[in-house]
Protein backbone atom coordinates (compact mmCIF):
# COMPACT_ATOMS: atom_id res chain seq x y z
CA UNK A 1 0.00 0.00 0.00
CA UNK A 2 1.38 3.36 -0.42
CA UNK A 3 2.46 5.76 2.00
CA UNK A 4 0.08 8.65 1.31
CA UNK A 5 -2.38 5.87 1.62
CA UNK A 6 -1.28 4.73 4.49
CA UNK A 7 -1.63 8.22 6.01
CA UNK A 8 -4.88 9.01 4.75
CA UNK A 9 -6.37 5.71 6.59
CA UNK A 10 -4.28 6.48 9.72
CA UNK A 11 -5.60 10.07 9.99
CA UNK A 12 -8.70 8.86 10.22
CA UNK A 13 -8.15 6.44 12.75
CA UNK A 14 -6.46 9.11 14.48
CA UNK A 15 -9.55 11.36 14.34
CA UNK A 16 -11.77 9.16 15.29
CA UNK A 17 -9.76 8.27 18.36
CA UNK A 18 -9.59 11.78 19.51
CA UNK A 19 -13.49 12.35 19.25
CA UNK A 20 -14.67 8.73 21.40
CA UNK A 21 -11.81 10.44 24.04
CA UNK A 22 -14.09 13.16 23.98
CA UNK A 23 -12.35 15.96 22.66
CA UNK A 24 -14.07 18.77 20.57
CA UNK A 25 -14.73 17.77 17.39
CA UNK A 26 -14.02 21.19 15.56
CA UNK A 27 -10.94 21.54 16.88
CA UNK A 28 -10.16 17.99 16.76
CA UNK A 29 -11.08 17.95 12.81
CA UNK A 30 -8.78 21.15 12.60
CA UNK A 31 -5.67 19.80 14.75
CA UNK A 32 -5.48 16.28 13.24
CA UNK A 33 -5.58 17.79 9.70
CA UNK A 34 -3.19 20.14 10.36
CA UNK A 35 -0.85 17.90 12.43
CA UNK A 36 -0.73 15.48 9.18
CA UNK A 37 -0.34 18.44 7.53
CA UNK A 38 2.89 19.57 8.88
CA UNK A 39 4.26 16.51 9.00
CA UNK A 40 3.69 15.07 5.89
CA UNK A 41 4.91 18.76 4.27
CA UNK A 42 8.04 17.95 6.54
CA UNK A 43 8.85 14.91 4.15
CA UNK A 44 7.89 15.80 0.66
CA UNK A 45 4.78 14.13 0.35
CA UNK A 46 2.20 16.82 1.09
CA UNK A 47 2.13 20.43 -0.93
CA UNK A 48 1.58 23.05 1.80
CA UNK A 49 -1.20 24.78 -0.97
CA UNK A 50 -3.93 23.06 0.10
CA UNK A 51 -3.24 24.41 3.58
CA UNK A 52 -2.80 28.32 2.01
CA UNK A 53 -6.41 27.72 0.31
CA UNK A 54 -8.09 27.85 3.88
CA UNK A 55 -8.87 31.36 4.33
CA UNK A 56 -10.36 31.23 0.71
CA UNK A 57 -12.66 28.20 1.89
CA UNK A 58 -13.82 29.86 4.80
CA UNK A 59 -14.50 33.09 3.66
CA UNK A 60 -15.57 32.05 0.04
CA UNK A 61 -17.88 28.69 1.21
CA UNK A 62 -18.42 30.01 4.93
CA UNK A 63 -18.34 34.20 5.82
CA UNK A 64 -20.08 35.34 2.19
CA UNK A 65 -22.27 32.48 1.51
CA UNK A 66 -25.75 33.11 1.64
CA UNK A 67 -27.84 29.87 1.77
CA UNK A 68 -25.50 28.58 5.35
CA UNK A 69 -27.26 32.35 6.16
CA UNK A 70 -30.19 30.25 6.63
CA UNK A 71 -29.29 28.10 9.29
CA UNK A 72 -28.80 30.65 12.19
CA UNK A 73 -32.34 32.01 11.06
CA UNK A 74 -33.98 28.71 11.44
CA UNK A 75 -32.24 27.82 14.41
CA UNK A 76 -33.92 31.57 15.79
CA UNK A 77 -37.20 30.11 14.52
CA UNK A 78 -36.93 27.21 16.00
CA UNK A 79 -35.46 27.66 19.51
CA UNK A 80 -38.22 31.02 19.79
CA UNK A 81 -40.57 28.65 19.29
CA UNK A 82 -39.94 26.35 21.55
CA UNK A 83 -39.52 29.15 24.03
CA UNK A 84 -43.07 30.60 23.38
CA UNK A 85 -44.99 27.32 24.31
CA UNK A 86 -45.96 26.41 20.90
CA UNK A 87 -45.11 22.84 21.57
CA UNK A 88 -47.38 22.76 25.37
CA UNK A 89 -50.04 23.78 24.09
CA UNK A 90 -50.20 21.31 20.73
CA UNK A 91 -50.05 18.62 22.90
CA UNK A 92 -52.55 18.69 25.38
CA UNK A 93 -55.19 19.92 22.27
CA UNK A 94 -53.83 16.80 20.11
CA UNK A 95 -54.12 14.46 23.56
CA UNK A 96 -57.34 15.59 24.20
CA UNK A 97 -58.35 14.93 20.34
CA UNK A 98 -57.16 11.55 19.98
CA UNK A 99 -56.60 10.52 23.68
CA UNK A 100 -60.54 8.69 23.36
CA UNK A 101 -58.73 6.26 21.11
CA UNK A 102 -56.40 3.47 22.07
CA UNK A 103 -52.74 4.48 21.33
CA UNK A 104 -54.46 8.11 20.83
CA UNK A 105 -51.66 9.25 22.98
CA UNK A 106 -48.64 8.07 20.93
CA UNK A 107 -50.23 9.36 17.32
CA UNK A 108 -50.92 12.51 19.00
CA UNK A 109 -47.14 12.94 20.00
CA UNK A 110 -46.27 11.89 16.20
CA UNK A 111 -48.68 14.48 14.79
CA UNK A 112 -46.70 17.45 16.79
CA UNK A 113 -43.60 16.03 16.56
CA UNK A 114 -44.27 16.21 12.48
CA UNK A 115 -45.46 20.12 13.17
CA UNK A 116 -42.56 20.75 15.36
CA UNK A 117 -40.42 19.40 12.44
CA UNK A 118 -41.64 21.12 10.38
CA UNK A 119 -41.48 24.62 12.69
CA UNK A 120 -38.09 24.02 14.31
CA UNK A 121 -36.12 21.60 12.76
CA UNK A 122 -34.15 21.58 15.83
CA UNK A 123 -34.13 17.52 17.34
CA UNK A 124 -32.83 19.08 20.88
CA UNK A 125 -35.39 21.27 21.66
CA UNK A 126 -38.20 19.04 20.71
CA UNK A 127 -37.20 15.85 22.28
CA UNK A 128 -36.20 17.79 25.55
CA UNK A 129 -39.67 19.54 25.04
CA UNK A 130 -41.79 16.69 24.48
CA UNK A 131 -40.03 14.35 27.07
CA UNK A 132 -41.17 16.78 29.82
CA UNK A 133 -44.66 17.12 28.49
CA UNK A 134 -45.72 13.76 27.10
CA UNK A 135 -44.13 11.38 28.80
CA UNK A 136 -45.14 11.84 32.24
CA UNK A 137 -49.04 12.13 30.76
CA UNK A 138 -48.08 8.60 28.33
CA UNK A 139 -46.56 6.95 31.56
CA UNK A 140 -49.56 7.74 33.72
CA UNK A 141 -51.97 6.54 31.48
CA UNK A 142 -50.38 3.49 31.72
CA UNK A 143 -48.21 3.10 28.49
CA UNK A 144 -45.40 0.99 27.90
CA UNK A 145 -42.29 2.76 29.11
CA UNK A 146 -40.62 1.59 26.01
CA UNK A 147 -43.04 2.08 23.68
CA UNK A 148 -43.14 5.91 25.13
CA UNK A 149 -39.74 6.71 25.15
CA UNK A 150 -38.85 5.29 21.69
CA UNK A 151 -42.17 7.14 20.23
CA UNK A 152 -40.79 11.08 21.47
CA UNK A 153 -37.42 10.18 20.31
CA UNK A 154 -38.78 9.23 17.10
CA UNK A 155 -40.68 12.03 16.67
CA UNK A 156 -37.89 14.30 17.99
CA UNK A 157 -35.84 12.88 14.64
CA UNK A 158 -38.30 14.18 12.62
CA UNK A 159 -37.32 17.66 12.27
CA UNK A 160 -33.93 15.98 10.20
CA UNK A 161 -36.16 14.80 7.06
CA UNK A 162 -38.85 17.11 6.90
CA UNK A 163 -38.37 20.68 5.48
CA UNK A 164 -37.99 23.44 6.47
CA UNK A 165 -34.45 21.30 8.32
CA UNK A 166 -31.25 22.77 9.35
CA UNK A 167 -29.72 19.44 8.33
CA UNK A 168 -31.11 19.52 4.96
CA UNK A 169 -29.48 23.11 4.19
CA UNK A 170 -25.97 22.05 5.40
CA UNK A 171 -26.43 18.98 3.29
CA UNK A 172 -27.73 20.42 -0.12
CA UNK A 173 -24.81 22.99 0.22
CA UNK A 174 -22.75 20.24 0.26
CA UNK A 175 -24.46 17.90 -2.79
CA UNK A 176 -24.47 21.39 -4.74
CA UNK A 177 -20.88 21.76 -4.69
CA UNK A 178 -20.35 17.88 -4.90
CA UNK A 179 -22.69 18.48 -7.84
CA UNK A 180 -20.77 20.95 -9.91
CA UNK A 181 -17.35 19.76 -8.93
CA UNK A 182 -19.03 16.21 -10.45
CA UNK A 183 -19.94 17.60 -13.49
CA UNK A 184 -16.39 19.62 -14.28
CA UNK A 185 -14.56 16.40 -13.84
CA UNK A 186 -16.97 14.74 -16.38
CA UNK A 187 -16.54 17.49 -18.99
CA UNK A 188 -20.12 19.16 -18.40
CA UNK A 189 -18.86 23.42 -17.51
CA UNK A 190 -22.30 24.22 -17.13
CA UNK A 191 -24.24 22.09 -14.97
CA UNK A 192 -28.70 22.18 -13.78
CA UNK A 193 -27.93 23.61 -10.62
CA UNK A 194 -29.05 21.92 -7.34
CA UNK A 195 -30.73 23.99 -4.96
CA UNK A 196 -31.86 23.49 -1.42
CA UNK A 197 -34.81 24.13 -2.59
CA UNK A 198 -34.54 21.45 -4.54
CA UNK A 199 -34.00 18.96 -1.42
CA UNK A 200 -36.70 20.40 0.75
CA UNK A 201 -39.12 19.84 -2.27
CA UNK A 202 -37.75 16.46 -2.24
CA UNK A 203 -37.56 15.61 1.29
CA UNK A 204 -41.47 16.35 1.65
CA UNK A 205 -42.75 13.02 0.78
CA UNK A 206 -40.28 10.65 2.35
CA UNK A 207 -40.90 12.64 5.63
CA UNK A 208 -44.36 12.32 5.51
CA UNK A 209 -43.93 8.43 4.54
CA UNK A 210 -41.69 8.21 7.48
CA UNK A 211 -44.39 9.68 10.02
CA UNK A 212 -47.16 7.49 8.05
CA UNK A 213 -45.14 4.77 8.79
CA UNK A 214 -44.58 5.80 12.48
CA UNK A 215 -48.55 5.64 12.82
CA UNK A 216 -49.17 2.33 11.51
CA UNK A 217 -46.49 1.02 14.06
CA UNK A 218 -48.26 2.76 16.58
CA UNK A 219 -51.52 1.31 15.37
CA UNK A 220 -50.33 -2.14 15.25
CA UNK A 221 -48.94 -2.30 18.57
CA UNK A 222 -52.38 -0.99 19.92
CA UNK A 223 -53.95 -3.42 18.62
CA UNK A 224 -51.82 -6.38 18.97
CA UNK A 225 -50.88 -5.15 23.18
CA UNK A 226 -53.83 -3.16 23.75
CA UNK A 227 -52.12 -2.98 27.73
CA UNK A 228 -49.24 -1.13 25.84
CA UNK A 229 -51.32 1.86 25.19
CA UNK A 230 -54.68 1.91 26.24
CA UNK A 231 -57.38 4.93 25.93
CA UNK A 232 -57.92 7.93 27.80
CA UNK A 233 -60.65 7.64 30.25
CA UNK A 234 -63.83 9.38 28.99
CA UNK A 235 -64.82 10.94 32.02
CA UNK A 236 -62.25 13.50 31.64
CA UNK A 237 -63.74 15.25 28.47
CA UNK A 238 -67.33 15.23 30.20
CA UNK A 239 -66.81 18.84 31.54
CA UNK A 240 -65.59 20.01 27.64
CA UNK A 241 -68.15 20.24 24.89
CA UNK A 242 -67.06 19.81 21.62
CA UNK A 243 -67.41 23.52 20.48
CA UNK A 244 -64.87 24.78 23.51
CA UNK A 245 -62.50 21.49 22.17
CA UNK A 246 -62.13 22.45 18.46
CA UNK A 247 -61.73 25.94 19.48
CA UNK A 248 -59.04 25.23 21.56
CA UNK A 249 -57.46 22.71 18.97
CA UNK A 250 -57.54 25.76 16.42
CA UNK A 251 -56.35 28.13 18.98
CA UNK A 252 -53.31 25.64 19.12
CA UNK A 253 -52.66 24.73 15.15
CA UNK A 254 -53.57 27.69 13.32
CA UNK A 255 -50.66 29.88 13.50
CA UNK A 256 -48.10 27.35 13.99
CA UNK A 257 -49.42 25.87 11.07
CA UNK A 258 -49.61 29.47 9.13
CA UNK A 259 -46.32 29.75 10.07
CA UNK A 260 -45.36 26.33 8.22
CA UNK A 261 -47.39 27.27 4.98
CA UNK A 262 -45.48 30.68 4.77
CA UNK A 263 -42.16 29.38 5.29
CA UNK A 264 -42.05 25.99 3.31
CA UNK A 265 -45.08 27.25 0.71
CA UNK A 266 -42.93 30.33 -0.19
CA UNK A 267 -39.79 28.04 -1.13
CA UNK A 268 -42.00 25.55 -2.74
CA UNK A 269 -43.73 28.79 -5.15
CA UNK A 270 -40.60 29.98 -6.28
CA UNK A 271 -41.40 33.22 -4.15
CA UNK A 272 -38.43 33.16 -1.50
CA UNK A 273 -35.24 31.61 -1.18
CA UNK A 274 -34.49 29.29 1.80
CA UNK A 275 -32.15 31.81 3.45
CA UNK A 276 -35.54 34.43 2.66
CA UNK A 277 -37.88 31.99 3.62
CA UNK A 278 -35.75 31.48 7.15
CA UNK A 279 -35.84 35.20 7.42
CA UNK A 280 -39.70 34.75 7.44
CA UNK A 281 -39.84 31.93 9.73
CA UNK A 282 -38.31 34.01 11.90
CA UNK A 283 -40.10 37.37 11.64
CA UNK A 284 -43.42 35.14 12.56
CA UNK A 285 -41.94 33.03 15.37
CA UNK A 286 -41.23 35.72 16.77
CA UNK A 287 -44.28 37.59 16.20
CA UNK A 288 -45.97 34.47 17.32
CA UNK A 289 -44.10 34.06 20.24
CA UNK A 290 -45.50 37.87 21.49
CA UNK A 291 -48.62 36.95 20.71
CA UNK A 292 -48.52 34.32 23.35
CA UNK A 293 -47.01 36.48 25.82
CA UNK A 294 -49.60 38.62 25.98
CA UNK A 295 -53.29 37.63 24.21
CA UNK A 296 -54.97 40.44 25.63
CA UNK A 297 -53.62 43.12 22.96
CA UNK A 298 -53.26 41.02 19.93
CA UNK A 299 -54.35 43.67 17.49
CA UNK A 300 -50.53 44.98 16.25
CA UNK A 301 -49.19 40.97 15.93
CA UNK A 302 -52.88 40.14 13.69
CA UNK A 303 -51.83 43.41 11.65
CA UNK A 304 -47.95 42.21 11.61
CA UNK A 305 -48.93 39.00 9.82
CA UNK A 306 -51.22 39.62 7.55
CA UNK A 307 -48.96 42.40 6.49
CA UNK A 308 -46.36 39.35 6.43
CA UNK A 309 -48.24 37.33 4.24
CA UNK A 310 -49.58 39.77 2.24
CA UNK A 311 -45.49 41.20 1.17
CA UNK A 312 -45.28 37.13 0.16
CA UNK A 313 -48.59 37.52 -2.16
CA UNK A 314 -46.78 41.13 -3.53
CA UNK A 315 -43.98 39.62 -3.86
CA UNK A 316 -44.86 37.16 -6.13
CA UNK A 317 -47.48 38.74 -8.03
CA UNK A 318 -45.76 42.20 -8.80
CA UNK A 319 -42.37 43.38 -9.48
CA UNK A 320 -41.28 45.50 -6.50
CA UNK A 321 -38.13 46.83 -7.27
CA UNK A 322 -38.30 50.68 -6.99
CA UNK A 323 -34.68 51.37 -9.05
CA UNK A 324 -36.36 51.21 -12.51
CA UNK A 325 -36.99 53.79 -15.23
CA UNK A 326 -40.36 52.64 -15.65
CA UNK A 327 -42.68 51.61 -13.31
CA UNK A 328 -46.77 50.41 -14.24
CA UNK A 329 -49.62 51.63 -12.61
CA UNK A 330 -50.24 48.73 -10.76
CA UNK A 331 -46.54 48.14 -9.78
CA UNK A 332 -46.67 51.52 -8.44
CA UNK A 333 -49.99 50.15 -6.58
CA UNK A 334 -48.24 47.40 -5.41
CA UNK A 335 -45.18 49.26 -4.03
CA UNK A 336 -47.78 51.68 -2.38
CA UNK A 337 -48.95 48.76 -0.83
CA UNK A 338 -45.87 47.45 0.51
CA UNK A 339 -44.55 50.45 2.22
CA UNK A 340 -47.69 50.47 3.92
CA UNK A 341 -47.26 46.42 4.94
CA UNK A 342 -43.58 47.05 6.09
CA UNK A 343 -44.90 49.89 8.28
CA UNK A 344 -47.34 47.68 10.11
CA UNK A 345 -44.95 44.19 9.54
CA UNK A 346 -42.48 46.92 11.81
CA UNK A 347 -45.06 47.80 14.64
CA UNK A 348 -45.62 44.42 15.24
CA UNK A 349 -42.09 43.09 15.50
CA UNK A 350 -41.10 46.20 17.75
CA UNK A 351 -44.06 45.13 20.21
CA UNK A 352 -42.88 41.64 19.84
CA UNK A 353 -39.08 42.26 20.30
CA UNK A 354 -40.25 44.65 23.99
CA UNK A 355 -42.73 41.63 25.37
CA UNK A 356 -39.67 38.89 24.33
CA UNK A 357 -37.07 41.16 25.94
CA UNK A 358 -39.18 42.32 28.93
CA UNK A 359 -40.03 38.64 29.58
CA UNK A 360 -36.79 37.14 29.54
CA UNK A 361 -37.19 35.00 25.98
CA UNK A 362 -35.54 37.35 23.70
CA UNK A 363 -32.60 37.03 25.98
CA UNK A 364 -32.76 33.29 25.90
CA UNK A 365 -33.47 32.47 22.40
CA UNK A 366 -30.16 34.86 21.36
CA UNK A 367 -28.08 32.97 23.74
CA UNK A 368 -28.87 29.56 22.13
CA UNK A 369 -28.79 30.63 18.66
CA UNK A 370 -25.67 32.28 18.50
CA UNK A 371 -24.04 29.27 20.90
CA UNK A 372 -25.61 26.61 18.03
CA UNK A 373 -25.23 28.36 15.11
CA UNK A 374 -21.45 28.78 16.55
CA UNK A 375 -21.18 25.07 16.91
CA UNK A 376 -22.10 24.76 13.06
CA UNK A 377 -19.57 27.27 11.73
CA UNK A 378 -16.97 26.16 13.70
CA UNK A 379 -16.82 22.52 12.53
CA UNK A 380 -17.32 23.80 9.11
CA UNK A 381 -14.31 25.35 9.32
CA UNK A 382 -12.72 22.63 11.04
CA UNK A 383 -13.76 19.77 8.52
CA UNK A 384 -12.90 22.52 5.42
CA UNK A 385 -9.04 22.19 7.15
CA UNK A 386 -10.00 18.31 7.11
CA UNK A 387 -11.15 18.10 3.95
CA UNK A 388 -8.37 20.08 2.15
CA UNK A 389 -5.36 17.51 3.57
CA UNK A 390 -7.47 15.22 2.95
CA UNK A 391 -7.24 15.87 -0.83
CA UNK A 392 -3.96 17.11 -0.80
CA UNK A 393 -2.69 13.60 0.19
CA UNK A 394 -4.52 11.99 -2.45
CA UNK A 395 -7.49 10.63 -0.51
CA UNK A 396 -10.35 11.48 -2.79
CA UNK A 397 -8.81 9.38 -5.80
CA UNK A 398 -8.17 6.60 -2.86
CA UNK A 399 -11.96 6.64 -2.51
CA UNK A 400 -12.84 7.10 -6.07
CA UNK A 401 -10.64 3.69 -6.59
CA UNK A 402 -12.45 2.35 -3.98
CA UNK A 403 -16.46 2.46 -5.04
CA UNK A 404 -15.34 2.50 -8.17
CA UNK A 405 -14.23 -1.17 -7.62
CA UNK A 406 -16.58 -2.04 -5.59
CA UNK A 407 -18.90 -4.79 -6.93
CA UNK A 408 -22.41 -4.17 -8.11
CA UNK A 409 -21.23 -1.02 -9.68
CA UNK A 410 -23.41 2.12 -8.83
CA UNK A 411 -25.93 -0.12 -6.51
CA UNK A 412 -22.61 -2.00 -4.88
CA UNK A 413 -20.95 1.73 -4.15
CA UNK A 414 -24.03 3.08 -2.91
CA UNK A 415 -25.02 0.05 -0.66
CA UNK A 416 -21.16 0.73 0.63
CA UNK A 417 -21.59 4.69 1.28
CA UNK A 418 -25.09 4.02 3.28
CA UNK A 419 -23.66 1.19 5.43
CA UNK A 420 -20.64 3.34 6.00
CA UNK A 421 -22.80 6.51 7.50
CA UNK A 422 -25.30 4.15 9.08
CA UNK A 423 -22.35 2.79 11.44
CA UNK A 424 -20.87 6.37 11.79
CA UNK A 425 -23.75 7.32 13.06
CA UNK A 426 -23.34 5.43 15.82
CA UNK A 427 -20.30 7.48 17.06
CA UNK A 428 -20.79 10.98 14.97
CA UNK A 429 -23.30 13.45 14.82
CA UNK A 430 -24.75 14.56 11.77
CA UNK A 431 -22.90 17.57 11.58
CA UNK A 432 -19.63 16.20 11.53
CA UNK A 433 -20.73 13.42 8.96
CA UNK A 434 -21.94 15.68 6.97
CA UNK A 435 -18.89 17.73 7.06
CA UNK A 436 -16.30 15.71 6.70
CA UNK A 437 -17.60 12.73 4.91
CA UNK A 438 -19.84 13.69 1.87
CA UNK A 439 -17.48 16.30 0.28
CA UNK A 440 -15.45 13.03 0.50
CA UNK A 441 -17.39 10.49 -0.75
CA UNK A 442 -20.32 12.33 -2.58
CA UNK A 443 -18.09 13.87 -5.55
CA UNK A 444 -17.56 9.90 -6.74
CA UNK A 445 -21.16 8.92 -6.76
CA UNK A 446 -22.70 12.16 -8.46
CA UNK A 447 -20.00 10.84 -11.67
CA UNK A 448 -21.44 7.66 -11.49
CA UNK A 449 -25.23 9.32 -12.84
CA UNK A 450 -26.80 9.08 -9.45
CA UNK A 451 -29.85 11.87 -8.96
CA UNK A 452 -28.08 14.95 -6.88
CA UNK A 453 -31.26 15.21 -5.04
CA UNK A 454 -32.08 11.60 -4.82
CA UNK A 455 -28.57 11.33 -2.99
CA UNK A 456 -29.16 14.02 -1.29
CA UNK A 457 -32.23 12.71 0.88
CA UNK A 458 -30.99 9.05 0.80
CA UNK A 459 -28.01 10.72 3.32
CA UNK A 460 -30.42 13.04 5.03
CA UNK A 461 -32.61 10.03 6.33
CA UNK A 462 -29.65 8.21 6.88
CA UNK A 463 -28.33 10.60 9.10
CA UNK A 464 -31.90 10.49 10.72
CA UNK A 465 -30.85 7.41 12.41
CA UNK A 466 -27.39 9.08 14.12
CA UNK A 467 -29.99 10.57 16.77
CA UNK A 468 -31.29 7.13 17.63
CA UNK A 469 -28.46 4.40 17.46
CA UNK A 470 -26.28 4.20 20.76
CA UNK A 471 -24.43 4.77 22.07
CA UNK A 472 -23.97 8.32 21.22
CA UNK A 473 -27.75 8.85 19.51
CA UNK A 474 -28.22 12.78 20.99
CA UNK A 475 -31.97 11.82 21.00
CA UNK A 476 -31.44 9.37 23.50
CA UNK A 477 -29.21 11.27 25.64
CA UNK A 478 -31.62 14.39 25.44
CA UNK A 479 -34.62 12.12 26.40
CA UNK A 480 -32.33 10.44 29.31
CA UNK A 481 -31.56 14.23 31.23
CA UNK A 482 -35.36 15.24 30.81
CA UNK A 483 -37.04 11.15 31.52
CA UNK A 484 -38.68 10.46 35.00
CA UNK A 485 -36.38 8.05 37.44
CA UNK A 486 -38.18 5.47 36.80
CA UNK A 487 -37.43 5.19 32.72
CA UNK A 488 -34.01 3.49 32.52
CA UNK A 489 -31.72 3.94 30.29
CA UNK A 490 -31.97 0.35 29.22
CA UNK A 491 -35.64 1.09 28.46
CA UNK A 492 -34.96 4.27 26.25
CA UNK A 493 -32.70 1.86 24.22
CA UNK A 494 -34.38 -0.89 23.60
CA UNK A 495 -37.59 1.57 22.40
CA UNK A 496 -36.06 2.96 19.58
CA UNK A 497 -34.55 -0.20 18.35
CA UNK A 498 -38.46 -0.18 16.26
CA UNK A 499 -37.90 2.99 15.09
CA UNK A 500 -34.75 2.21 14.30
CA UNK A 501 -35.69 -0.52 11.81
CA UNK A 502 -38.59 1.87 10.76
CA UNK A 503 -36.13 4.08 9.01
CA UNK A 504 -34.15 1.52 7.62
CA UNK A 505 -37.30 0.31 5.62
CA UNK A 506 -38.02 4.00 5.00
CA UNK A 507 -34.91 4.16 3.20
CA UNK A 508 -34.82 0.69 1.57
CA UNK A 509 -38.38 2.04 -0.08
CA UNK A 510 -36.50 5.29 -1.01
CA UNK A 511 -33.66 3.69 -2.71
CA UNK A 512 -35.98 1.33 -4.36
CA UNK A 513 -38.47 3.80 -5.67
CA UNK A 514 -36.59 7.24 -6.17
CA UNK A 515 -39.69 8.75 -7.63
CA UNK A 516 -41.09 9.49 -3.99
CA UNK A 517 -38.05 11.99 -4.04
CA UNK A 518 -37.80 13.43 -6.93
CA UNK A 519 -41.97 13.51 -8.81
CA UNK A 520 -42.27 16.84 -6.47
CA UNK A 521 -38.97 18.75 -6.90
CA UNK A 522 -39.89 18.00 -10.76
CA UNK A 523 -43.73 19.13 -10.85
CA UNK A 524 -42.31 21.90 -8.67
CA UNK A 525 -39.17 23.38 -10.57
CA UNK A 526 -39.68 21.53 -13.83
Amino acid sequence: MPVNEILVLLMFVVTFGCLLAGFPVAFTLSGVALLFGLFTYAFGDFDITFVRAMPQRVFGNAMWNEVLLAVPLFIFMGVMLERSKVAEELLESMGRLFGRLRGGLGISVLIVGALLAASTGIVGATVVTMGLLSLPTMLRRGYDPKLASGMICASGTLGQIIPPSIVLVILGEQISNAYVDAQREIGNWSPDPVSVGDLFAGALIPGLLLVGLYMLYQVIIAWLRPNSSPAMDPSEFASESGFELWRRIGHALIPPFLLIIAVLGSILAGVATPTEAAAVGAVGALLLAGLRLDERRPIPLYAAGLALVGLLVLGSQFDLRVARNEIGAGDQAAIYAAFVFCALLAWGVIVSLVRTFRSGVLQQVGRSTMQISALVFVILIGAAMFSLVFRGLGGDDMVHAFLSGVPGGVIGAMLVVMLVMFLLGFFLDFIEITFVVVPIIAPVLLKMDINPIWLGVMMAVNLQTSFLTPPFGFALFYLRGVAPPEITTGQIYKGVVPFVLIQLFALAVIGLLPGLVTWLPKVVYG
